[in-house]
């Protein structure tokens, strides 16, 4: 999908009332009624409803300024289609910036027919990667039970060699209308038809494998895109892979929450890597040349003599790739000075001779530096 801004079109750093007006604008354009029978006008007009939503919203502009879609994609929980902005058709999105009867161009606004099938639900599952798939990011299995299209109906709920016939309720307007006195006058309603759910049909023959519902639920499997850079929490949305709609309704969105397994050699921070270098007392304090193991393969590491314990070494572009934008974070390799628990006595006398000529003490009293420090390790 394309950039959310460039969508609407503002700048990254547009005011909140400058991309209101800007999005009013590009609705007037992209509305169905400005564009009868544009199918790529319309969908250009969902993405653009889908782009203000986020905008629109603090928290959620924040997460797309830092993460892009891929911060937002669980957020608005409704999938973010027009229809869902605004609680019903295309039109309504004009009632709530213009008022009137959801048309800015007109003639009256044009008249509602049938709601249609429903959407299907979203559908959110947990998704396991492990470390270095997260890093560089790979092409992945989700298994999950959804409701699909029924393949003997092929998802109209009714049975073969049948139809579904025009409700006699609403007479296929999938709505009721009701007048009603109030002290204003007589005031006219519309709800949903009660006999066919608002979609104007009814099954009068039901589908045996699906009973009418036009949808039946199996084991389904996507191959989902794994972006390098994500981490635990990171959410990818599939546009349109959720349960499908009864009667043939759209299918809702799925969303794939990670979760990203430990490494026993990496901690992450951020775009950073950092791993531990054991190194001995001797190595630490004479230097020495080391093999060490990266994501991207073995490297060298010369440690200097006189290194400290703590002492990081930064690996440039050896980390994670941002998830937005280009480069990769940094493998920070921080020295750890082993200091052994078991001695030999030829380990302990040379030790000891290299604290006398330091003139350090070593030991804590009157039986003898050898003796304590030979105690100490046997």
């Amino acid at each position: 999908m394309a950039d959310f801004y460039e969508l609407i079109g503002v700048s990254r750093s547009a005011s909140a009332e400058e991309i209101k007006k800007a999005y009013r604008k590009r609705a007037r354009e992209l509305h169905p009624d400005a564009n009868p029978d544009n199918p790529e006008a319309e969908a250009q007009f969902k993405e653009v409803s889908r782009a203000y939503q986020v905008l629109a919203d603090d928290k959620q502009r924040a997460r797309y300024d830092q993460f892009g879609e891929a911060g937002v994609g669980g957020a608005s929980g409704g999938g973010g289609s027009a229809d869902d902005l605004f609680g019903g058709g295309l039109g309504d999105i004009f009632e709530t910036f213009f008022g009137g009867n959801g048309s800015p161009f007109g003639g009256g606004g044009r008249q509602r027919g049938p709601a249609g099938p429903p959407r299907g639900q979203d559908v959110e599952v947990i998704a396991d990667i492990e470390f270095a798939q997260a890093v560089f990011g790979d092409q992945i299995d989700v298994e999950m039970k959804l409701p699909v299209r029924c393949g003997t109906c092929d998802g109209s709920g009714a049975a073969e060699n049948t139809e579904p016939v025009t409700c006699s309720e609403c007479s296929g307007s999938g709505q009721v209308q009701r007048v009603r006195q109030s002290l204003l006058g007589q005031m006219v309603t519309a709800s949903p038809c009660t006999r066919c759910g608002g979609l104007g049909e009814v099954i009068a023959t039901p589908c045996g494998t699906c009973r009418g519902e036009g949808r039946v639920t199996e084991d389904t499997s996507y191959k989902v895109d794994v972006p390098g850079g994500v981490d635990t929490g990171s959410t990818l949305r599939l546009t349109r892979r959720g349960a499908a709609g009864p009667r043939k309704g759209p299918n809702g969105d799925l969303y794939v929450h990670l979760r990203v397994a430990p490494d026993e050699r990496f901690v992450r921070d951020g775009d950073d890597l950092i791993t531990e270098v054991p190194v001995s007392i001797a190595q630490a304090a004479l230097g020495t040349s080391l093999t060490l193991e990266t994501l991207d393969g073995a490297e060298d590491l010369v440690v200097p003599h006189g290194t400290q314990p703590g002492r990081e070494f930064v690996l440039r572009q050896r980390g994670v790739p941002h998830l937005q934008g280009r480069g990769r974070g940094d493998l920070i390799a921080r020295v750890r000075v082993d200091v052994p628990t078991k001695l030999s006595d030829k380990e302990v006398d040379l030790l000891t001779k290299l604290a006398d000529g330091r003139d350090e003490r070593v030991g804590n009293g009157k039986d003898g530096i050898f003796s304590r420090i030979k105690s100490a390790f046997t």
